[in-house]
């Protein structure tokens, strides 16, 4: 056998276009692309059942791109890779790096592990625009504001990397001792993922489809349009973004090549806040379970399983909320204004603990991203870094009448309340009995009533808003 076989460790780096661990090992030899689902670390943070759904699309579509040759293998990377290294004399592995704790720790000695033994072991970044060591204040230390985070730190810095092109004439390897895909068992037994398929072309060439279709329609109103869910403004990039089957960089450049002004300002401030994210969760290593303000550590949640049941379900009585949670259900998305919305209700109508929705999301979102789902959890509970003031409490009423007037996509995902009146739309426990009667809704049958009372409940979050220790200045 030839010595001069290299792996490339595909992770969150599923395409061809862009990789630069994948463009070393295919420029130093013969490839040996590897994916490994790692059951052995980072139990806590195993992907949620729409990720993996996801992922085993996502790796459906690169093993064909790889012309059938994706080794699979489930375990422990460490001893998969020592046996590799052992069964085909390995002369060294390629990677792109993760910012999760648990990786990072787990890289690391990997790394170690096969530097000792003499082989090549690099790896890369291939997932950020900027890297968190490399974004840092004057003094050393990380931001913990967006604003200057972006626009002192990443703008000031040396600019993100061009894309890279395919690897021409990769050599391309298969190993008998690989696992098949559906040996992962990344798809639901219970195969309620059906429904989610029509909205999603999960390979890299959909990625980029997605974003040109982006590019040519939704950048052009993207500041304001972005705040409507019923119009197409939103990139829907995340998930693409999440498993790599395009990269940052792609999205970057290619936007500032077809774009200028504001709607491209704001897009690539929305790359940034992916960026701060992976800051946050970088040096922030409890990002995902403690709060950065250690003074809602207090904080006197409720422990209510019907209301967080309703929540789940889009059963609130409130009609943008439902929607959204609906939405969730049926796509794996939530548009992001609205995400906001449902966050809110979460949090500062019904008191429940934003670890609640974290998880909710991280099982059913198609984008569920453990920097980004942790960091705008906090965000919008107003405890993580540069939150939302906790008093910056959504109406679920006047968001929805505000940023769905037509209705559209809040019946799009509530057909029961297709015949109601606008006037009524968001708030249907205030409409007449006889509108009630001719739209065909029977409230508490048909459509419940609201789960809380949105005025009463906001004022009890205030109060005990009020009740928490003083912040710190700064």
């Amino acid at each position: 056998m030839s010595k001069n076989i290299f792996i490339h460790w595909f992770r969150k780096d599923l395409r061809l276009a862009d990789n630069p661990a994948l463009t070393q090992a295919a420029h130093s030899g013969v490839v040996l692309p590897v994916y490994i689902f790692d059951q052995v670390h980072g139990e806590d943070n195993l992907p949620g059942g729409a990720s993996r759904w996801w992922l085993h699309h996502s790796l459906k579509a690169l093993n064909e791109s790889l012309q059938n040759k994706l080794n699979f293998f489930l375990g422990d990377p460490l001893k998969i890779l020592q046996e590799l290294s052992e069964k085909h004399e390995i002369s060294g592995i390629f990677w792109n790096r993760c910012y999760e704790p648990w990786v990072m720790e787990r890289d690391a000695s990997i790394k170690t592990y096969f530097r000792d033994q003499g082989k090549v072991v690099e790896s890369f970044n291939g997932s950020l625009l900027w890297e968190p060591m490399m974004v840092l204040k004057q003094d050393g230390t990380p931001y913990r504001v967006f604003t200057p985070f972006y626009r002192k730190g990443c703008l000031n810095a040396p600019p993100p990397r061009e894309p890279l092109p395919i690897p021409s004439n990769m050599n391309l390897f298969k190993s008998e001792s690989s696992k098949s895909l559906e040996s992962l068992e990344l798809l639901p037994k219970i195969r309620w993922d059906t429904k989610m398929e029509y909205h999603w072309n999960i390979s890299e060439a959909g990625g980029h489809e997605r974003m040109q279709e982006f590019f040519k329609k939704g950048l052009l109103h993207y500041k304001e349009g972005r705040n409507f869910p019923a119009k197409t403004h939103v990139s829907r990039l995340s998930p693409f973004l999440h498993l790599g089957q395009i990269s940052p960089n792609q999205a970057w450049y290619g936007s500032i090549e077809k774009h200028s002004g504001k709607n491209l300002d704001h897009f690539l401030s929305e790359l940034g806040w992916r960026e701060f994210s992976y800051s946050l969760l970088y040096h922030f290593p409890d990002l995902p379970s403690k709060n950065l303000q250690k003074r809602f550590d207090t904080f006197p949640w409720n422990d209510d399983s019907n209301r967080l049941e309703r929540w789940k379900k889009g059963q609130t009585g409130y009609p943008i909320v439902d929607a959204g949670m609906r939405e969730l259900w049926q796509t794996g998305y939530i548009h992001n204004r609205v995400r906001m919305i449902v966050g809110s209700f979460l949090v500062k109508n019904l008191l429940l603990h934003w670890h609640h929705g974290e998880r909710w999301f991280w099982d059913c979102l198609v984008d569920a991203d453990l920097a980004n789902n942790s960091a705008s959890w906090q965000w919008v509970a107003g405890c993580g870094a540069d939150a939302a003031p906790y008093f910056r409490i959504f109406n679920p009423v006047t968001q929805g009448q505000k940023f769905d007037p037509d209705g559209i996509y809040t019946k799009h995902y509530l057909p029961e309340l297709k015949n109601l009146p606008e006037k009524y739309l968001f708030s249907p426990w205030e409409a007449p009995t006889e509108i009630l009667k001719n739209a065909g809704i029977r409230l508490g049958f048909d459509y419940p009533h609201p789960v809380v009372p949105i005025k009463d409940s906001r004022e009890k979050a205030l109060e005990a808003f009020r009740m928490l220790p003083k912040a710190k200045p700064s």
